[in-house]
């Protein structure tokens, strides 16, 4: 398709959802009885389902979420103020800064399904033990001699590691050395408020106590198959989360350099998986690690459901919806659902990201589209 046919084909949609708007207005003066009728209805706390059916059922899903990217550049400044202004204690909980997401009215979720954020611990600081029914992940952007503690399972953290903490499992991260640490929050909050099922509990310690050794579950996991799926699984998930707890960098980097060089391919992407079962590593997160080399790009694709990018190493630019937002290492980007997206790198890059399409393929309704044609970039992203 064309420049201008498209553009045509864009007039052509937007003159037709006004003459659908024009359909639903709901009562034109001179009606009084159905004016009458409207504001009875309204007053009863009732709404008539043929004034609002475009809107509930859209052709395809209208996200209220935009894309949108948080610079590294902006985030660690603060961050690093947050460190010397804000301690982490008992209430607080955490030190974080989340991704607010402007489609979303001042909410902290950076897109409609996902949390997002950077959390940062201090040198020999240490966030107490609780739990709740949200799962989450961290993916460790750069420090050292910092663990998480998971039911008991003391994961030790590194730069690229990806650390599962699954619903309701206790955890709670300790900071052992002399430097920061700062990691990627990711959660499947957003979800499971909208399901009204969240439920919270501090643990009665500071800590909870660490059964033997560190890295229980990497000792039991690491060299069992199954780890990572090549590109993203495709199967239903299950209402169970990977025992394997921790998903290591040079893991991680082995199987995209073998990927890349048995496929050919400059583009190369992996799902962590449940090394027993294959399935996602959380019954509500997807989560994967994508190589572009550099110069090379991807096709656009849009998928139903959110996705959240975190720039792990390189630099580039993707394209959202026909505009242009470029990036480095540290940066983080949402992609709202069904947003087409492609992406391209000027150095080698790697993109870590969480999904929710493990929730989708579970109820059916997951679906994906790869564009035949690059997108057109008609604007370029700019930090507020």
């Amino acid at each position: 398709m064309t420049v201008d046919n498209r553009h045509a084909a864009q007039q052509q949609q937007q003159e037709e959802e006004e003459e659908r708007k024009e359909r639903r207005r709901p009562a034109e003066h001179g009606e009084p009885e159905l004016e009458a009728l409207y504001a009875d209805l309204a007053a009863a706390r009732l709404q008539p389902l043929w004034t609002i059916t475009e809107d509930l059922l859209p052709p395809e899903p209208r996200p209220a979420a935009v894309p949108w990217l948080w610079p590294a550049a902006t985030m660690r400044p603060l961050a690093e103020r947050a460190i010397r202004l804000v301690p982490v204690e008992r209430g607080g909980e955490r030190r974080v800064l989340s991704l607010v997401n402007p489609g979303l009215g001042g909410r902290p979720y950076a897109a409609g399904t996902l949390w997002g954020a950077i959390q940062c611990l201090g040198p020999r600081e240490s966030a107490p033990a609780h739990r709740h029914t949200p799962g989450a992940i961290r993916f460790v952007l750069d420090g050292e001699g910092v663990w998480t503690t998971v039911d008991g399972d003391a994961c030790d953290m590194g730069p690229g590691d990806l650390i599962l903490t699954p619903a309701w499992a206790w955890h709670d991260h300790v900071n052992g050395g002399d430097s920061t640490m700062f990691w990627f929050d990711g959660l499947d909050l957003p979800m499971i408020q909208a399901l009204d099922a969240v439920f919270f509990e501090p643990y009665p310690d500071q800590r909870q106590p660490v059964r033997g050794e560190h890295n229980t579950s990497e000792r039991a996991y690491r060299t069992t198959p199954g780890r990572f799926t090549p590109d993203q699984v495709t199967e239903a998930t299950e209402p169970i989360s990977s025992p394997l707890l921790i998903y290591r960098w040079a893991d991680t980097d082995a199987e995209l350099t073998r990927l890349a060089a048995t496929t050919g391919q400059h583009a190369v992407s992996v799902e962590f998986t449940n090394p027993e079962t294959g399935t996602s590593v959380l019954p509500t997160l997807a989560c994967g690690m994508h190589r572009i080399a550099a110069g090379h790009g991807t096709l656009p694709v849009r998928r139903a459901g959110n996705m959240v990018y975190v720039v792990f190493r390189g630099e580039g630019h993707s394209v959202m919806g026909g505009q242009r937002f470029d990036w480095r290492a540290g940066d983080m980007f949402a992609v709202p659902s069904w947003t087409p997206v492609d992406h391209h790198a000027t150095a080698q890059a790697d993109l870590f990201s969480i999904g929710d399409a493990p929730v989708l393929r579970a109820l059916g309704v997951y679906r994906e589209q790869v564009l035949s044609e690059p997108q057109i970039i008609t604007s370029t992203f700019r930090p507020s």
